[in-house]
């Protein structure tokens, strides 16, 4: 069994109602207003949304969004038919080390509209759902950054990660000093990496929306191997 993740101290339905006062973005407002689910509320009985961003870089404050993808699912389905892809204009510069990695082109992106004229979709989508993403350093803190710029203000929400879970899982298989002693070391905890350990097929890596059903698919697997449907979505989510 993987031990809980590290939770931030933080009670996210209160939070919702608090960023629902103060927000100023009707848009941002509906999505704080749908609010979230109670810690306590088993898995079985939440509808997720795995969502993933490709962006120009790596750095949430000199990069941007360019394409999002997103699936919604529950540990028994995923609603393909209701997934969602978009690309985004950058706000920066498409840079050729970005371009050898997801394949976006200036082509890709002629007539993409900015994040602004996406984004009471994109959060229509995401309302009183739990977003899991695969590393969440890219689409909480980018999704936040962007909109600050575009905006002047932030979005904050929880997220379950599937590269967390992994790595804890991965952390937890490579400790004591028999596995030291054999040599044993966490193994990579990249989406493509951690699906192969469960018998997922390959996809296509870095296309948004691919990604978001891969990490959708991941999250139905680390459950049903490590914990139990009937556990609350806090020991999950951060």
């Amino acid at each position: 069994m993987i031990s809980n993740i590290q939770q931030e101290i933080l009670n996210w339905p209160a939070f919702f109602t608090h960023k629902f006062e103060i927000s100023k973005d009707k848009r941002l407002k509906n999505f704080y207003q749908t609010g979230t689910y109670e810690e306590e509320t088993p898995l079985k009985d939440i509808e997720f949304v795995a969502l993933d961003f490709e962006t120009t870089g790596l750095d949430a404050n000199q990069n941007s969004i360019i394409s999002i993808g997103l699936v919604p699912f529950t540990l028994q389905r995923i609603r393909c038919r209701e997934s969602q892809h978009w690309f985004v204009k950058a706000q920066d510069s498409l840079e050729e080390n970005s371009v050898v990695i997801h394949g976006i082109t200036h082509s890709d992106l002629q007539g993409a509209p900015d994040l602004r004229r996406i984004l009471e979709k994109v959060l229509d989508a995401l309302a009183g759902k739990v977003v899991v993403v695969h590393y969440r350093r890219i689409e909480r803190d980018f999704f936040d950054t962007n909109l600050r710029s575009l905006i002047g203000e932030g979005i904050v929400f929880p997220v379950v990660d599937t590269m967390q879970i992994e790595g804890d899982y991965q952390q937890g298989q490579s400790k004591g000093l028999i596995n030291w002693l054999k040599g044993k070391r966490p193994e990579s905890i990249r989406l493509a990496n951690s699906r192969l350990r469960y018998g997922l097929p390959a996809y296509p890596p870095h296309h948004a929306l691919t990604d978001a059903i891969a990490t959708a698919e991941l999250f139905q697997a680390q459950v049903r191997h490590h914990f139990s449907e009937n556990d609350p979505i806090r020991k999950l989510w951060q």
